[in-house]
């Protein structure tokens, strides 16, 4: 079934990014590399937000409100609440994809600015994609706080 190799892939992306973050530690959640990037409470926060916006818009449409997104993620007071929501929004991915059958997976998304006209499951693809792209960040964060992040270079 289509289903499960998403389920992989999801479940791939999910504990690739939780091995780079179970190196942080509460206290680092508060940590800003820089004036005006986010903090990597905030980083852990968005990606958890990126991915209800994919669930969103792969049974739906993708929201194209991101000052309201941004909100949510600004929010996020420290590293523990950022990452519970992180792992609701991976376990909600898979409840949703747990109710599918392979010709809902195989329909194609409607027109749109946004994956339009695509296949749904390609949007898990993107999922993954856009978490792989984010434990790098994550990963740099951890490097610059002197935390050793494996395969992530000296």
């Amino acid at each position: 079934m289509l289903k499960d190799g998403l389920h992989n892939k999801l479940q791939s992306a999910e504990d690739h990014l939780l091995k780079v973050l179970n190196l942080a530690s509460d206290s680092d959640g508060d940590f800003v590399p820089a004036e005006g990037m986010l903090s990597l409470s905030h980083q852990v926060a968005y990606i958890a937000q990126s991915n209800e916006w994919f669930l969103e818009g792969m049974f739906g449409r993708f929201s194209e409100e991101f000052d309201s997104m941004d909100q949510k993620v600004s929010e996020v007071s420290c590293l523990k609440s950022a990452l519970a929501w992180l792992k609701d929004s991976f376990a909600s991915f898979h409840g949703r994809l747990a109710d599918c059958e392979d010709e809902l997976l195989r329909e194609r998304l409607p027109p749109g600015p946004i994956m339009g006209g695509v296949p749904r499951y390609i949007v898990v693809g993107a999922l993954a994609d856009n978490c792989a792209h984010h434990r790098g960040a994550v990963a740099t964060y951890l490097k610059i706080l002197g935390k050793t992040v494996e395969g992530y270079g000296p």
